[in-house]
């Protein structure tokens, strides 16, 4: 059985889904992709100028956290259906995200239209919301990609 994503039709404005995968963050996780992108920020890299900072302790890379979050729905939502993604109409982090938390998803399907240069496919926007352990906020963003039809009787999918 192959697992796939829902095509373009298939998508409802209004649905709403609470995905199953969760993830603890550790510290390896942003140590490593805070050093893979660069980013040389001391409230994700040092503790000791973390104790002073606002939070009192290192903060968890918020681009990790975009990536996470917006990878929740893919098993569901996107898997082999997307064919691109076009955009961030907004991200907003609410509550810091920091090592130890475990993290879910929710996703509501905003709005849809065909494309106007495609016949093959239609445009989505995804609000995807970010929480933690104790239901609070720490992502939300509004994502606009670019979704596969259904295939036509007889064409390979």
């Amino acid at each position: 059985m192959t697992m796939r994503g829902l095509w373009f039709e298939e998508f409802e404005e209004g649905a709403h889904y609470k995905h199953a995968l969760t993830r603890t963050i550790t510290e390896m996780d942003n140590v490593m992709f805070t050093s893979l992108t660069m980013n040389l920020q001391p409230l994700h890299l040092d503790e000791e100028f973390s104790k002073n900072s606002i939070h009192g302790q290192r903060v968890l890379n918020s681009l990790f956290t975009v990536a996470l979050i917006g990878a929740f729905h893919v098993p569901e939502l996107t898997m082999g259906t997307t064919l691109g993604n076009l955009g961030y109409d907004s991200i907003k982090f609410p509550h810091p995200v920091f090592h130890g938390d475990t993290l879910r998803a929710e996703t509501t399907i905003v709005k849809k239209r065909e494309s106007k240069t495609r016949d093959d496919s239609g445009i989505v926007w995804f609000k995807h919301i970010g929480l933690n352990q104790r239901d609070e906020v720490v992502c939300e963003m509004t994502r606009v990609g670019l979704m596969a039809k259904k295939p036509k009787e007889g064409a390979k999918a």
